[in-house]
């Protein structure tokens, strides 16, 4: 296992250890959420670590890295309801999810994001490690805004990739700035 297979799966599973403790105290209450209010979420996540990182003075006592980490999470909803919406057996929707089926989700769709970081970690040669956890906010804001566009034109693109890719994206680079941020690289 490289160094960042093994930081990048330490985030994710501090990630899904409060995804499915949450999940104890509130069940699937997020099924309820269209995707463009999960982006939503995201966009305010997002837009709160911008604002904490210009201001540098946060008046609610919580800092930046949970806020990276509710990015991954919602964004692991967000592909959830997608890979849901994708499949027609789930008419109507199903609201409760049993936890050990949601952890299998959560897994299934976290490993999608891992083969896609690595194989993008492997072209760009971590590239990352050299940015800025701002820059990478920035990013992340910029996916938010491309997925809400795609999402206000009813998924239809000419030649971009889908929300599904943003989501993924948006969740690689939250991990990369958690792992900035607790190991100081």
């Amino acid at each position: 296992m490289t160094k960042t297979e093994a930081e990048y799966r330490q985030v994710i599973e501090r990630c899904k250890s409060l995804f499915l403790k949450k999940n104890q105290d509130y069940g699937t209450a997020w099924r309820i959420l269209r995707l463009p209010s999960i982006t939503d979420q995201i966009f305010i996540k997002a837009q709160r670590i911008r604002t904490l990182q210009e201001t540098g003075v946060s008046k609610v006592g919580e800092g930046i890295e949970p806020e990276f980490v509710g990015i991954i999470n919602y964004c692991v909803m967000a592909l959830i309801q997608l890979a849901f919406q994708n499949n027609p057996t789930d008419e109507p929707p199903r609201m409760d999810i049993p936890t050990a089926e949601l952890e299998q989700l959560y897994d299934a769709q976290v490993g999608r994001v891992m083969e896609l970081l690595f194989a993008k970690n492997h072209d760009y040669g971590e590239a990352w490690r050299d940015m800025r956890v701002s820059s990478m906010t920035d990013i992340v804001l910029m996916k938010l805004l491309r997925t809400k566009q795609i999402e206000d034109n009813q998924g239809a693109t000419l030649i971009s990739e889908g929300v599904d890719a943003n989501y993924m994206d948006m969740i690689n680079y939250a991990v990369f700035c958690l792992i900035k941020l607790t190991t100081k690289v």
